[in-house]
């Protein structure tokens, strides 16, 4: 990783700014005000500042950053890509603290920065709307807990009956295309209809899938062709019958919130979700490697300028292991 970060766009604003500019405009400027394509002039005055370009068509300046997360950041170009770069690299993630220490950045800055990376990373690209699964493809689906006390691990969330340790368990819902994506879900209540409605809406009818034994999860997939292994009976593989794969992402999910994240509010868990969801479709194993990672994922920050107050300054809602 370290021999990555030696590249000139992590050190050089110049360097960065060419860079963006190659990916999110790969045919040319885009006026971000009218939206016409490669019909505007590179400003050369000696006080105008590097990258400043303006239309054409409706005479308005702009540069590559403008209409992005980016724009109007204080924050150096190169440090967002470095940013960027440590994030996609890193398997289970990268604390704030350390992204902090390493770029050189105040705490609250660095906070503000990944969280707004995330961000970028929800609904990348318009075809992440299309259906998991299909004809002759199966996928598996599974809930978990993310958060709590370790001795509370197999705890019924019930908050309505005053059980402190319990509540502060966040339900996350998957489903994973076996040898494809996944989709994760923060769910205000694990029950049958919020999951049916899911599984209904992101999975093709004609995909098979899998479950473990819980009614609720079984309930979920009951409009699909479907199998399930019992694990209170000690049953954990029958042919292809396993939710396996879909465990092995949420012990990714969770060695990351435990291990490198600690906390996470139950505010910014969507936000999280959507990192380990990127990383995980854009995996090494489906050809991906982490400067590819990166360069896919930087076209999600076009249209989702983000301010600090619309990020949310506030963490509490925290969910402690």
């Amino acid at each position: 990783m370290s021999a990555d970060l030696d590249q000139a766009i992590f050190h050089d604003d110049e360097a960065a700014r060419k860079w963006l500019e190659a990916r999110i405009w790969p045919n040319g400027p885009v006026c971000p005000h009218c939206g016409v394509e490669n019909e505007a002039t590179l400003m050369q005055g000696e006080t105008t500042r590097p990258g400043l370009y303006q239309c054409n068509a409706c005479r308005e300046p702009f540069t590559v950053t403008v209409g992005t997360l980016y724009e109007r950041s204080h924050i150096p170009l190169h440090k967002w890509l470095a940013a960027t770069h440590l994030l996609m690299a890193s398997k289970k993630g990268m604390s704030t603290a350390q992204i902090g220490r390493m770029l050189d950045l105040p705490y609250k800055t660095a906070w503000f920065l990944t969280m707004r990376i995330r961000e970028s990373f929800r609904d990348l690209f318009p075809e992440e709307a299309d259906k998991l699964g299909g004809n002759g493809k199966t996928a598996e689906a599974d809930a978990t807990y993310v958060g709590g006390l370790w001795k509370n691990k197999h705890a019924r969330r019930r908050p309505e009956r005053g059980l402190g340790p319990t509540h502060d368990k966040a339900p996350v819902f998957a489903l994973v295309e076996r040898g494809g994506k996944v989709r994760s879900f923060h769910v205000a209540e694990a029950n049958g209809a919020n999951l049916r409605e899911i599984v209904n809406a992101a999975l093709d009818g004609d995909t098979v899938v899998y479950t473990d034994g819980d009614h609720t999860t079984r309930y979920a997939a009951s409009s699909f062709k479907t199998d399930f292994v019992n694990h209170s009976a000690g049953e954990y593989v029958r042919g292809d019958a396993h939710t396996n794969t879909v465990e092995s992402y949420f012990a990714i999910l969770k060695r990351g919130v435990i291990g490198t994240y600690h906390h996470v509010s139950q505010q910014h868990l969507k936000r999280y979700l959507a990192e380990f969801d990127y990383r995980y479709n854009e995996r090494a194993a489906l050809g991906v490697n982490d400067a590819e990672r990166m360069a896919k994922s930087v076209k999600g920050i076009v249209g989702k300028r983000l301010t600090y107050r619309r990020t949310g300054e506030r963490e509490d809602e925290q969910i402690p292991y």
